[in-house]
């Protein structure tokens, strides 16, 4: 089984969107969000990865703790979910992956997102749609791939790391 580090910038169900800065080694308010949207789960970043948007690989991890800013939790991917965002600067594909921690007890069984309840899915569909639209944001593409594709884009993405 695989595992991946993933580093916490923003804590479920916060309403305010932290990013780590590699310059500062700090996190900084990036933005809030629309009165009541909040974070359905954690959000962060695979670490020693790279997208095609310059950033480190987008992860969300789903679990009973709510954690803070720069945990570092080792997770296993269970399925992604495929975004080409439009935006003034044109169209870049910006995915999110889905993990479970190691550690989870709750989530032990999950393993694949079949095993995952579609509300919730769909739940992950409206925030990041309200979420990506309060950006100025437009979601050109929206599509849930299952793990072994998911794992095969994400070593993808660690042959262009980044620094973090």
């Amino acid at each position: 089984m695989d595992s991946f580090d993933i580093v916490i910038e923003t804590p479920k169900g916060s309403a305010e969107k932290y990013a780590f800065v590699p310059a500062l080694g700090f996190f900084k308010m990036k933005s809030i969000l629309a009165k009541g949207l909040s974070f359905p789960y954690d959000f962060g970043f695979i670490m020693n990865t790279k997208g095609e948007d310059g950033d480190p690989l987008d992860a969300i991890v789903i679990s009973e703790f709510k954690s803070f800013p720069g945990s570092l939790i080792e997770c296993r991917i269970i399925g992604s979910v495929e975004i080409k965002e439009e935006s003034k600067d044109g169209t870049v594909r910006n995915d999110r992956y889905l993990a479970v921690p190691i550690l989870s007890k709750t989530f032990s069984k999950l393993r694949s997102l079949k095993d995952f309840p579609k509300g919730n899915i769909e739940e992950l569909q409206q925030f990041f749609i309200n979420y990506m639209q309060g950006n100025g944001k437009k979601i050109k593409s929206f599509k849930i791939t299952d793990v072994d594709k998911a794992l095969k884009r994400l070593k993808d993405g660690k042959k262009h790391t980044a620094s973090i």
